[in-house]
Order: C-alpha cells, then structure tokens, then sequence
C-alpha cells in the first residue's frame, strides 16, 4: 500500500513539475514528501547502522545515493534529479518487499508441540479418580491411562499390560509393549489395555517438556546464513562511497584551482553514486531468490526463506531420521513363511484371528488377507493375551497368533527367523504352523534419494533413528547410506547433530531430514532442516526450514538443485550490473558519460536483471 501511494504521489510531483514553475527548493519540498513517504525506513537503517558502527550496509548506499541526487540541482549549472532519487528509493523499497515476501516468517509458533503433552492426568487419590492438569501431579500418585490416552508424565506401570505407540518420540515403528514394572514415558500413546502407573518424576522433568525446551533453545543457538545481498553490500558500498569521495576531491587537488574545478568533479562524484545505485541488485536478488521459492513451491517443496536458498546450495552432509522419512512408518507383511500349510492359509487364520484387534500388527495382518472379511469364517472365543498375543477359535480350530511366548505356553515347538522385523508365530491346536514377519517398509523413493545427493556431490549421508539396532543396519545397509545410529532419544539425535556441525567443513551446511515430534529439535538445530510434510507432524514441519509436501525423498536432492541454480542466476545479475555500472562509472569519472548512459546503467540494468530472475520461477524437473 505505501508503494502504491508513494508512486501516486510521485506522479503529481512530476505533474507540479511540469505546469508549474516552481523555484529548486519548492520543488524539493514537493518531492520530499514522496521521498520520506517510502524512504523513512531505509533512512532510519542507515542511521543506525551509523550509529552502530556498520555504516557500510546497503541502506547506507541508498541514502547516500538518493540524498546526493536530491541535492545535484542546487550546485551552479547542474540539472534537478528529484524525480530520479525518489524512484531509486521506491525501487530499493521494491526490493525489500520481494525480500520480505519470500522468506515471510520463516518459523511460526512451536504450541503444535503440545499436541504431545496431555491437557489433563487421570489421578487415583482415595479411591477417587481425579482429572488434573499433569502439572499438578507430584511424583510417587498413581495415575490410570486408558487406551488411546497418552501417558501425561514418566513413571513406572504398576497394574496392567498394554502396548504404546512410541513412534512421536523415539521413532520406533514397532510398539512396545508394556507391563508391570516397565518405565514408560510421557508423551506414548496408550494402545490397548488399561494401566495404572506411579509417577518418577515431575511434569517440568517430563520427557515432553525436555523435547519442548530442546527446540527453543537449538532454534535460538541455530546460526542464520547473512543475505547475500547484504554480504555483497558490505564490499561494495564502502569502496563505492570511497571512490566517488575521491573523485569529487582529488582531480581538484591536482587541477591547480581547486574552487573553480570542485564544483565539477563534486557533480560527476554524485553522478558517480547515481549510476552506482544498486537497485539492479536490490530488486534482482531477492527476486531470484523469490523465483526460486516460488519453482520449488510448484514441485512440492517449501522453502520457509531465500537464506535456506543459500544453505540448501551448499550441503554437503545429510542426516536422515528412517521411520516415516526413508521408510512408510506403517507396518505391512514382508515375509510369509509356512511349515504345515500354504501362505494363504497361514495368511487367513492369522487375519481371522487379529481381526477384533486394535494393535498396528493387526492392522497389517488384515491388510494382507483383505478377504478375511467375506469368506464366511466363523471366529469366536477371541482372548487377548497380555504380553503374548491373541487366541481364538477360527471354525473348528483353535489358532493362537503372538510372540514366542505365545508358542511356548502352548507347547508349540517354534522356528526361528534370520528376517528383521517383528516375527509373529502361528499355532494351529497346539501344533506350529509358520510364521509371518512384519515391518516397516523402505519407500520406494529413498533408493533414488540417496543416488541423486551422491550424484550431486553430498559427501556424506548418515541415518540417525530411536528404532532397534538390527532394523536401523537393514536400512541403511540396503540404500547404501554411509553410516547410522541407532536406539536414540531426540536429546541424543541433538547431541549427534551437534558433534556433525563442529566436523564440517568450511563454508558447507549440514541438513537434516525428519517428520516425527521427536525430530523437531534435531529440524532446528541443524543448518538446514528439511520436514516430510505429507504425514509428518505439525511440530516437525513447524520446525524445518525446508518441507517436503509429498513425502519423497528424492525432492531432497531437487531442493538442493533449485537452490544452486536460483544461487548461480543471482551472481549473473550480480556481475552484469557491476560490469555495466563500471563502464559507466568509468565514463562519468571521465565526464564523458551521458545521462542515457546512467539510465541505462540504472533502470536498464534492472530491467535485464529482473527479467533474468524471473527463469528462476522454472525449476527443473
């Protein structure tokens, strides 16, 4: 709204101008008004950063720039440039619009973290269950947790058996099961038995809150990659400032009349900042950076800022979480393997008998014999075991569906299985049927993602995972990732990233890949945090600077490939203007520069340049 204003009412200065004759200094209180409309800000920047000892920003340049124009008319026998030093100014604020645009706010709010934390704890006191916020409760109360719940503090279970879901803290994407004795953590969620639990420890020491605070305080550490135009600002505005101060006094110096000649040179010194305005560069880069933005936006890829642009350009090391980044997060049949009947038949009774359950491994065994449901089974006396598995009677058979326990309480002698992934044996009367094995599958697209960073020259790529060790080698053994670790708490995944940081190299970034809760500190930390944005949780995506919106990992290496180029298309407009302004700057220090030339060093200039960075809205495929 202030440049639309600001353009109007430069136009009916321009139009005062024209029709009414108007001595210089009406005309400069004319253009003022328009000039401090839009140039208020950067003035005051510029200010600032006098006053704080980094004169040398392009602010500065600015002031300097538009303020020398505005005076150029009053020296003897020079032209007004008013209109042209409101423009530069309106041009600059341009700029700094698409600059504010594109990286618009690139973290918002991290409340979507309390989604893990429970509003209320279901507390036992004299016999009386009481609902509390988990605030309230002191270490040493009972609380119960019923499925579905999550566990609002850490504690140990002292009645009951259950399975939790502890895939938003640690990444594990087989639940674990939980029994008397057993410590379990806030922040699970409770899969299907009740339990009760005595608290160890006080809401504020909870693992949640450890989580919360472990994003504050690595997104505050985070180092921020400078602007490229401010960098580029800092070496080019002082020896631009320099310059035109020498050519203003030292030919006259040397000319032998220092009065009669300072008046020309001072001109050609201002003309020599004119032309040397970098609007061309103000406007251009953050609008290849923008474009940039923008082309990755239409393949799927949000970049939360243009300084992610410059640090996605240069990683040089990526760390991917496994469940839910590299692999689906969501268990499917991987392996079926017989001993007294086919594959199919085994299929069928364990999907039978799991069909009531609400555990994830029913899930999938169900998902593997769709048919279940209407092939006329009849299934009764379904009986969950705790801690073993479930038993029921499938026609005239009785078919026990469970862990090794399971086999062994009814004296079914079991095989064991050199495959990954949780093995579930089936019994058929006693007698042992086979076993199925389920795990998380690899997506397709991770394969592609890690042939794609190599082929671009990432040097090294690492997996950092809560999952168990064996799962953790598998993965990373059959997408060749170069090294991993496993059985980590998101404090440990923060502690790797940390040590990672401090081994890089020099002027290359480090990025790191997730979608859980529980990577929402290691997202912050690291240079570059790139989220899966299409089951990834709010907290992850909140947390990334990067995010991917359809789960492929391969956009990975895209993001990266957009950056560089969007990078390399800002340095062409960056070494165009330079090279067409020293041209003409030469010329003017010479006096033989015309004010067509400044034109065209100044709005021609930009011109070129913008519609140069424009190509970065096309991203490659």
């Amino acid at each position: 709204m202030l440049i639309v204003v600001t353009a109007i009412l430069l136009g009916l200065a321009v139009l005062v101008e024209k029709t009414c004759n108007l001595a210089t200094w009406q005309l400069l209180l004319v253009y003022l008004v328009p000039y401090l409309l839009i140039g208020y800000e950067t003035l005051k920047e510029a200010a600032e950063g006098l006053a704080h000892g980094d004169a040398f920003n392009e602010h500065f340049l600015m002031s300097i720039a538009t303020i020398g124009a505005l005076g150029i008319g009053f020296l003897p026998g020079a032209e007004t440039q008013f209109p042209e030093a409101v423009f530069v100014m309106l041009f600059f604020q341009v700029g700094e619009m698409f600059e504010g645009y594109a990286e618009g706010q690139s973290r918002k709010s991290i409340a979507h973290l309390m989604d893990i934390r429970p509003d209320v704890a279901s507390v036992e006191r004299n016999g009386e269950v009481i609902t509390m916020s988990p605030a309230n409760v002191a270490v040493g109360e009972t609380i119960v947790i019923k499925p579905g719940e999550k566990i609002p503090l850490d504690g140990v279970v002292i009645e009951g058996s259950t399975s939790l879901n502890t895939v938003a803290l640690t990444g594990e994407s087989v639940p674990r099961d939980a029994t008397v004795d057993d410590e379990v953590v806030s922040g699970c969620v409770n899969l299907s038995g009740v339990i009760k639990m005595r608290t160890t420890k006080t809401y504020g020491e909870s693992t949640v809150s450890k989580i919360i605070n472990l994003v504050e305080n690595a997104s505050q550490s985070k180092s921020r990659s400078e602007s490229f135009i401010t960098r580029f600002a800092r070496i080019y505005t002082p020896i631009v400032v320099f310059a035109a101060i020498a050519v203003a006094v030292v030919p006259p110096l040397f000319s032998g009349d220092f009065v009669g000649t300072f008046s020309t040179w001072l001109y050609r010194a201002l003309m020599f900042l004119i032309v040397s305005c970098p609007c061309a560069l103000v406007i251009s880069v953050p609008l290849s950076f923008f474009g940039g933005i923008g082309g990755a936006s239409r393949k799927g890829i949000l970049i939360k800022g243009s300084n992610y642009i410059d640090a996605l350009s240069q990683v040089d090391t990526v760390v991917f979480d496994k469940t839910g980044t590299l692999t689906h997060g969501q268990f499917a049949v991987s392996a079926v393997h017989p001993e007294s009947c086919d594959e199919r038949h085994l299929l069928h009774l364990a999907a039978h008998v799991e069909h009531f359950s609400t555990h994830p491994i029913g899930a999938a065994l169900r998902d593997a014999f769709p048919d279940e449901a209407t092939d006329g089974c009849l299934v009764t006396d379904v009986e969950e075991v705790a801690g073993k598995g479930v038993r029921a009677r499938v026609g005239n058979d009785l078919v026990c569906v469970g862990n090794t326990r399971m086999m062994d309480a009814v004296g079914a002698k079991w095989s064991d299985c050199d495959h990954v992934g949780t093995i579930i044996h089936v019994a058929i009367n006693g007698d042992y049927a086979g076993h199925i094995v389920i795990n998380d599958k690899v997506k397709d697209d991770s394969l592609t993602a890690i042939k794609l960073l190599k082929k671009l020259g990432v040097g090294r790529t690492f997996m950092l995972t809560g999952d168990r060790l064996e799962v953790a080698q598998e993965v990373a053994q059959k997408l060749g990732i170069d090294g991993f670790s496993a059985e980590l708490m998101p404090a440990q995944k923060v502690d790797y990233i940390e040590k990672m940081l401090s081994e890089k190299h020099l002027g290359k970034t480090l990025a790191f890949v997730g979608d859980g809760i529980n990577d929402a500190p290691v997202l912050a930390r690291a240079d570059v945090g790139i989220a899966m944005g299409g089951l990834g949780s709010d907290a992850a995506i909140e947390a990334a600077d990067v995010v991917i919106m359809d789960d492929k990992p391969s956009k990975i290496a895209l993001a990266m490939s957009i950056a560089r180029r969007t990078l390399g298309i800002a340095r062409q407009n960056v070494w165009f203007a330079i090279g067409v302004k020293l041209v003409v700057l030469l010329l003017a220090t010479l006096g033989l520069a015309t004010m067509w030339m400044a034109v065209f060093a100044d709005v021609g200039v930009t011109v070129l340049a913008v519609l140069n960075a424009m190509r970065a809205l096309r991203a490659n495929s």
